[in-house]
């Protein structure tokens, strides 16, 4: 994983390689690729290596242990077999009686010469036994006869030796001693007895073979490893040999970018050039790790600047060993860069020249430049404007720049105003103003500095500032201040002035403190009077709903009583005028009943006690039932009641209180308008509310009154003078019942021509409404 970071980190970097690198680029990479692969199967192959080697060893000591077990057997079979029948020749070639009748001594002694060469071996014996298991004669022949006995009692309970033509069978058999060992058996016919042969198996036959391959795995094991491990540090050493040099070249091209800067390797007998990932970086070009063509850099090189051919040429014949030249490049956006290109020839392995070093951007110090002559010119053209006199000396006291204001006051000619000019020669040349009077202010100034007020000859006053600057110069700034001076005088005069003013407005002051501590007073006053008479209305306003409360009950009672006169429920009253009396209470105490219960609901207003019943209402049927309630009132004096309702009109309010507003307003319409006159109702429906418009053509209300009207109580003509009954609560219940749905209601009348109301409802009670056009 690191190592793929060092990769990567190496593909980023590698603008730095050269020209070597970049020519061998490709296999760089597919060996970096291929390095983390080969770095984990080798220890892989390794192991699998080493478990091959062991299971090899382990498989061949096997194989050599079965092979030597086989070939003793074969010996030990072979062997019995040869002198079974050597044994046989050697009793049919002897036909001496002795020597059949001795067959013990003379077997001990024949016996070794029978036995061939490559059928003695360590640990092997051979045992003949005659008739009746009597031993005849062993080999080796010290071998104890308790040994000899064991054997043959051991043998007793194996299984009979071979018939003739049969192999001799191998047995394995275990002796007194506790040694394994194995047995081969054959028949001598000549002796009535067997030939028997045992080889002890004192070690496994196995044991050295197995050493030694043993031996021979963990050397080449051990080899391997050492080989494993010095691939393994080999590896570990070049990665981190490769993290630090991707460190040491993101570090430079790091420092490339951030100082904005390339690397140029040019090869001028190929004419390729090696640009550095910064180089890229500056001209906006997609990096690229190839080599660049002459004709690709030559055409974003500005032609005006340097001539890259001529260059090279002069590179290469030697007439010069570097460059340090300054040019404009084409950037990838299309506008010029500022490069300067300080190169150096050196010779490659090959003998081949190039042209190395470094390109530094310096559009920023161009512009800065650039910015800086213009910043001159503006403070040159600035200091010529300015209306004082302005003069910069060095440190030498020779002149820096003056401006013509200071020049016409010195009366100096154009030589005398030179930079260099000495301020001695500015003198002797120029005609200095003499100085009348002279006020020194130095109260505050740094070392070197003085201000001063000096009068001229003419009666010009000038204020003349002399600084030092860091560098040891004077900078001096005569400003004309005669106007100044002229308005100081002027200030004194209007000062005594402005002091006996003072005095009359002290004087004023006081009378003015006088009248405020008695308009505080009158204030205090006002508001104890506002306070008492709040609290009169809430106590009038609580006094009228008690006393409503009380007289609509005995009204209801007269009411009933009246109806039920006037109907002759009970029986006819006797008279005519009985009836007409009855109509006349029913009428007023109607009326009585209507007022009280406008006091009511007025009074409910003002207390703050009256809740909306908020629910969808169809404003065209509440004006249907409004109208309906009217008409009578209106036929019996000849109104026109028109209505005109836009559509399905719906709005979130009180129906109770809706309906009150319009049977309020259309009964003060029908009231006021002459008989013969007409009433219009209309009503439509906007974004946020719906407006109501009641119009009549009635008596008009002057404009005066306007304002006052939708007061309770209030009503346009005065208590002696009106000819309309009512209790003036009309359009205060109606205002009010508007506002409590968020709502406002406005009147526009005149006279003789009639009266105007709107009544303005949002859609959704409580919302608050934009101002109507």
């Amino acid at each position: 994983m690191g190592h793929a970071h060092a990769t990567s980190a190496c593909v980023q970097s590698d603008s730095i390689k050269g020209l070597a690198q970049s020519i061998a680029k490709p296999a760089y990479h597919r060996l970096l690729i291929a390095e983390p692969a080969l770095r984990r199967a080798v220890p892989t192959l390794i192991i699998a290596f080493l478990v091959t080697i062991c299971i090899g060893a382990v498989v061949q000591v096997v194989d050599q242990s079965r092979q030597k077990r086989s070939a003793i057997k074969h010996d030990l079979a072979a062997l019995a077999e040869l002198l079974a029948e050597r044994l046989d020749r050697q009793a049919v070639a002897r036909t001496d009686r002795a020597a059949l009748d001795q067959p013990a001594e003379r077997l001990n002694s024949l016996l070794p010469e029978l036995v061939p060469a490559w059928g003695i071996a360590s640990g092997r014996r051979v045992i003949v036994i005659g008739e009746n298991r009597r031993l005849l004669a062993d080999l080796p022949i010290n071998v104890s006869v308790e040994d000899v006995a064991g054997i043959l009692q051991t043998m007793a309970a194996i299984k009979p030796a071979a018939a003739d033509g049969d192999a001799a069978p191998i047995t394995e058999l275990t002796l007194f001693g506790g040694a394994s060992a194995l047995a081969a058996r054959h028949p001598v016919h000549s002796l009535g007895g067997e030939v028997l042969v045992l080889q002890e198996q004192n070690e496994a036959p196995w044991r050295s073979d197995a050493a030694l391959s043993i031996t021979l795995s963990a050397t080449t094991g051990f080899v391997v490893l050492i080989l494993g491990f010095a691939f393994h540090w080999q590896s570990t050493r070049a990665r981190e040999g490769d993290i630090i040099n991707d460190a040491v070249r993101s570090r430079i091209d790091t420092a490339l970018n951030r100082g904005r800067c390339g690397l140029w390797d040019w090869d001028l007998s190929r004419g390729r050039i090696f640009w550095s990932q910064s180089m890229f970086t500056l001209l906006g070009l997609d990096s690229r790790s190839d080599l660049l063509a002459f004709g690709e850099v030559n055409a974003l090189v500005n032609a005006d600047d340097i001539d890259l051919f001529a260059t090279a040429k002069a590179l290469v014949a030697g007439e010069t060993d570097h460059i340090d030249h300054a040019f404009r490049m084409r950037h990838a956006d299309g506008h010029w860069i500022w490069l300067r290109v300080r190169c150096e020839v050196a010779s490659g392995a090959d003998g081949d020249l190039h042209l190395i070093g470094i390109a530094v951007d310096i559009t920023e110090q161009k512009s800065l430049a650039e910015r800086t002559i213009e910043a001159d010119l503006r403070l040159r053209n600035a200091i010529e404007t300015i209306p004082e006199s302005f003069v910069l000396w060095d440190a030498d006291n020779r002149l820096v720049l003056c401006n013509s204001y200071f020049q016409r006051l010195h009366q100096l000619p154009d030589s005398a105003v030179v930079p260099g000019t000495p301020v001695e020669t500015v003198s002797e040349v120029g005609r200095m103003p003499q100085v009348r009077s002279r006020l020194r202010d130095t109260d505050g100034l740094a070392p070197g500095a003085r201000t001063f007020e000096a009068q001229l000859d003419d009666g010009r006053w000038f204020n003349i500032s002399e600084r030092r600057t860091k560098d040891g110069g004077t900078v001096s700034i005569g400003t004309d201040i005669s106007q100044i001076k002229q308005h100081e005088q002027k200030l004194v005069e209007n000062d005594l002035r402005l002091r006996a003013t003072v005095d009359d407005l002290k004087r004023t002051q006081s009378a003015l403190e006088r009248q405020a501590s008695e308009l505080a007073e009158l204030a205090r006053n006002y508001a104890d009077e506002k306070t008492r008479a709040e609290e009169a209305s809430q106590s009038k306003s609580k006094f009228l709903a008690n006393m409503s409360h009380e007289l609509r009950t005995p009204l209801n009672a007269i009411i009933g009583f009246s109806e039920i006169m006037g109907s002759g429920m009970f029986g006819t009253l006797g008279s005519d005028k009985y009836q007409e009396y009855c109509r006349d209470i029913l009428t007023s105490g109607r009326y009585l009943l209507d007022v009280i219960n406008d006091i009511l609901d007025m009074s409910k207003i003002e207390a703050g006690r009256m809740t909306l019943d908020l629910e969808p209402v169809d404003l065209g049927q509440t004006l249907t039932e409004s109208l309906r309630v009217v008409s009578g009132r209106a036929q019996a004096k000849q109104l026109a009641l028109t209505s005109e309702i836009e559509g399905d009109i719906t709005v979130s309010a009180d129906r109770r209180a809706m309906k009150q507003i319009a049977i309020n307003l259309l009964s003060n319409a029908v009231k006021f308008t002459p008989d013969g006159g007409r009433v219009h109702v209309r009503g439509r429906a906007l974004d946020d509310r719906v407006v109501l418009m009641i119009a009549d053509t009635g008596i008009g209300i002057p404009s005066q009154s306007l304002a006052r009207l939708g007061r309770p109580f209030e009503q346009v003509e005065s208590q002696l003078t009106r000819i309309y009954p009512g209790s003036g609560l009309g359009l205060a219940i109606a205002k009010s019942l508007a506002r409590l749905h968020g709502g406002s209601m406005r009147l526009r009348s005149c006279i003789d021509r009639g009266t105007v109301v709107y009544v303005s409802i949002p859609r959704h009670a409580g919302t608050p409404l934009r101002s109507a056009a």
